[in-house]
């Protein structure tokens, strides 16, 4: 062959070796996937933690703002206390250890229970017969029966119109709390009626558990109810007068809590 004219042939081959570019779509798909997951282990947290804590979650999700005014430092909660939020947004502190803040929450629950009432229009007709004390027992709140007129309608456990609001109130202030709650009946020592196998030891317990009720389906937590009680006249208010109006009365008590 002779070598002075012949041509020079380059090929070029394209490698097969590496791998080409296919965008950043993978890494859209990938962020989606590792969201997806968070997601699904926070779901998976929240499912297994307390009461308390889930409503505290929905609480923040529903008015961040408010919950973390209401969790500051002005929130009156013990000092390293847990809390959340129920109902209108007050934060529920977590059981005190000692009586005198389990005392100081049971005040303040006080307060806060009556200034909901006054809020209320029926209240004004009602105030002298509706009291509310903290005593050794715990938050005790006491509905009382007047000469001309009653809570329930008269030999009977039917609740009145206007007891339905009151105790609608007390159930929607009680649920922000821990404390279990303990409903009784009470009535003076006027025979029920002669002869009859129904007595004031029936009617007692009757309106203990209607009161009862409305106060569950108002918001009053099934696990917080300690006791529903009929003591017809065993423990009258007013014992010097057996036939008193006041000793036909419900009885709301909020147990202290501490150790």
């Amino acid at each position: 062959m002779s070598g002075g004219n012949q041509s020079v042939v380059i090929i070029k081959k394209s490698g097969h070796g590496r791998h080409g570019h296919h965008g950043g779509a993978w890494k859209v798909a990938y962020a989606d996937f590792v969201t997806a997951m968070m997601a699904f282990f926070l779901v998976m947290w929240i499912v297994g933690q307390s009461r308390q804590t889930k409503e505290a979650v929905a609480g923040y999700f529903r008015d961040p703002v408010a919950f973390e005014a209401k969790s500051g430092a002005g929130s009156g909660l013990l000092p390293g206390a847990d809390s959340g939020l129920q109902g209108g947004g007050r934060p529920v502190p977590v059981p005190p250890t000692d009586v005198k803040s389990a005392t100081e929450t049971l005040e303040r629950a006080a307060e806060h229970l009556r200034e909901a009432l006054a809020k209320t229009p029926e209240f004004a007709a009602l105030k002298d017969r509706i009291e509310i004390q903290v005593t050794e027992e715990g938050l005790r709140i006491e509905l009382l029966e007047a000469q001309n007129g009653g809570f329930f309608d008269t030999g009977s456990a039917s609740l009145k119109s206007d007891t339905v609001l009151i105790l609608t109130v007390i159930a929607q202030e009680l649920a922000r709390l821990p404390n279990p709650v303990a409903v009784e009946g009470h009535t003076d020592r006027r025979p029920y009626s002669t002869g009859q196998q129904y007595t004031n030891w029936e009617l007692s317990s009757d309106r203990a558990n209607a009161a009862r009720r409305v106060l569950q389906e108002a918001g009053l937590q099934e696990e917080q109810l300690d006791a529903v009680r009929g003591y017809a006249s065993t423990r009258l208010r007013v014992p010097a007068d057996p036939l008193a109006s006041q000793n036909r009365r419900i009885s709301i008590v909020v147990r202290r809590m501490a150790s």
